[in-house]
């Protein structure tokens, strides 16, 4: 039967490819050549990196905006709606464009397989390509050489970190991962390079591509102030502004990243980078980054699934000194739990660990979690719950006055969160 509604032609999309993820571009490329591949938007910035990508995306959409240019962003995975993985102008793809995006999908690809991220990613570049856009930013869902987004040529290009992550696709060290994410970069045009000490092989590999490399802290750079910050650029460019409404350190590195790429691509003269630069400190959207839920105790949720993440979750709350803090954590099967356990220690008073294993197949039971929180924090005091619904209520029954629950460790606890506090 034909899917109708979206929920439908979602669920029809995990049925009609057996593999989840199935690397490679072949595929993506051919069902977008049958669609004659048109072009997304006058420019494209492609963003990718370990973490920091969706609040770099966030940073460019707001400045973007701000400079009144009709921008498309594509982000993933989804919080609460599929719809929010394509935005126009800051709105949410409608069901039905999805759908009927998703019919002229299927209608070209035939006989060839694609998988759940694979049609979003077309359905992404179809209705950009229909919307006359002036920028279209993607964002790439794993590595970077072979993910689909990467069958777009990118006029500029953000690599935002590079850490040990998804080991069984991208390689065993960052030195290996940094090559595969730098695959989306083009010959002669704009790489950004977000981070201050990135692994030489992303660098090689850039070298060999011949982009135009421009690096944190030799390009440009981040220069912290009593008030606010000022980003400063090699020619001569420096500008002052606000402090990120976006909550965590490593924010300023996003956003300083984010302006880069701008200023790169001369979209805008220097009187007006500095304008939007501004702006763009004020209007992110980017829920579940350090997302304050407000309450005493206080919730925060965020996304942070791996030890570099856990890293700066830690600084932030090191920035941040206050009471206890109750964390409520899930994983997923393919993540590094005790180097993100390791990388918080003694800073959480109490573990909530959240069962996975009912929301996706790659979720782990909470058993498991506290399998592995023994071994790395032998002293940790901790329970185990069958969902996060019920790891918040018992964080929220356990917290007293002044303290804090942070909720982390994958879209899918922020999401839970985000619905069970809803209304």
């Amino acid at each position: 039967m034909k899917p109708r509604t979206l929920a439908e032609w979602l669920d029809y999309q995990q049925s009609v490819h057996a593999l989840g993820i199935d690397m490679g571009l072949d595929r993506v490329r051919a069902v977008w050549q049958r669609m004659d591949a048109p072009s997304l938007a006058k420019r494209v910035i492609t963003v990718g990196g370990t973490n920091g990508k969706g609040s770099t995306v966030a940073f460019l959409e707001a400045m973007l905006t701000a400079a009144r240019r009709r921008v498309g962003c594509y982000t993933s995975p989804h919080l609460m709606r599929y719809n929010e993985r394509i935005r126009i102008d800051g709105v949410d793809a409608v069901d039905t464009a999805l759908i009927d995006s998703f019919e002229r999908i299927e209608l070209a690809r035939g006989e060839i397989p694609l998988t759940y991220f694979e049609f979003g990613t077309l359905a992404a570049f179809d209705l950009f390509a229909r919307a006359d856009l002036d920028v279209a930013v993607l964002e790439v869902g794993l590595g970077g050489r072979l993910d689909a987004v990467n069958v777009v040529d990118a006029d500029a290009v953000v690599i935002t970190t590079v850490d040990l992550d998804h080991v069984e696709w991208l390689g065993p060290d960052r030195d290996s991962i940094g090559r595969e994410k730098a695959g989306i970069a083009r010959r002669g045009k704009p790489a950004i390079v977000g981070e201050l000490d990135p692994p030489h092989g992303l660098l090689e590999a850039l070298l060999m591509q011949e982009a135009q490399i421009e690096q944190a802290g030799r390009h440009f750079k981040v220069e912290r102030a009593a008030y606010g910050w000022h980003w400063h650029h090699g020619d001569g460019i420096k500008l002052t502004l606000p402090d990120p409404e976006l909550a965590a350190p490593v924010q300023y590195a996003n956003a300083s990243a984010a302006i880069a790429a701008l200023h790169a691509l001369h979209l805008v003269d220097t009187a007006e980078l500095a304008r939007i630069a501004v702006a763009g400190m004020h209007l992110p959207r980017a829920p579940a980054r350090l997302q304050s839920l407000g309450g005493d105790p206080a919730l925060i949720v965020d996304v942070g699934h791996n030890p570099q993440a856990a890293r700066a979750l830690a600084e932030w709350l090191d920035a941040q000194p206050g009471g206890r803090v109750h964390a409520v954590y899930g994983a997923l099967s393919d993540k590094d739990v005790s180097g993100v356990m390791t990388a918080l220690g003694a800073r959480i008073a109490h573990w909530h660990l959240a069962s996975l294993d009912q929301d996706t197949p790659r979720g782990l039971p909470a058993i498991v979690l506290a399998g592995v929180l023994r071994h790395a924090l032998p002293h940790a005091g901790f329970d185990t719950h069958a969902d996060v619904r019920h790891a918040l209520a018992a964080a929220r029954a356990a917290a007293q006055h002044g303290e804090r629950i942070l909720a982390f460790g994958s879209f899918f606890v922020a999401s839970a969160v985000l619905a069970e506090t809803a209304g």
